[in-house]
């Protein structure tokens, strides 16, 4: 997953912010709520933990601003706005005032969306925002503590190496 990851180089050789648009982007704690309410859509609370818990919003806000390229951030930004204002198209309210299934169906229909874009982008556009969204909320929360201990199996100190381990229907995939 990290190769495919949005901005994956800037993990392989440290995040800078050396842009203009970087060192002036500030994210308010309504920014980081909101964007932990999209996570939560995506990684909701059940017999494990969601992607609020994990403090996802947060983790978004570092990444965009530390470690995307101008041309990110900005797509990620105006895409903040934009994914309200098609809540407000489908659903007369804005996301944060959404109920649960209206906030659900409207991410399915923007992953449509974000997959479309994908096809059809010149390689210099930015990725789709919610594209964006999405690969943040998977790595924020899988790399985070909740989501590593609670929602995968995870051994702090493994023992010997079991390169076939039988797989009973339900067991949770392994922390790495």
């Amino acid at each position: 997953m990290g190769g495919t990851v949005i901005g994956a180089e800037a993990f392989l050789s440290g995040c800078k912010t050396a842009t203009k648009y970087g060192e002036s982007l500030n994210f308010t704690p309504e920014d980081i709520a909101y964007l932990n309410e999209i996570a939560e859509t995506i990684i909701p609370a059940t017999s494990t933990p969601g992607a609020k818990d994990a403090k996802v919003g947060e983790f978004m806000t570092v990444i965009v601003k530390d470690c995307y390229e101008e041309k990110d951030q900005k797509a990620f930004l105006e895409g903040m706005k934009k994914l309200d204002e098609a809540s407000n198209k489908l659903n007369n309210a804005s996301f944060i005032k959404s109920t649960a299934e209206q906030r659900h169906n409207l991410l399915v229909n923007l992953d449509k969306e974000a997959k479309d874009h994908q096809k059809n982008k010149k390689q210099d556009d930015p990725s789709h925002y919610f594209t964006m969204m999405k690969q943040l909320t998977l790595m924020g929360f899988f790399t985070s503590k909740p989501g590593a201990t609670q929602a995968l199996r995870y051994v702090a100190v493994p023992g010997k190496y079991e390169g076939c381990i039988p797989y009973k229907k339900g067991d949770k995939a392994w922390a790495t």
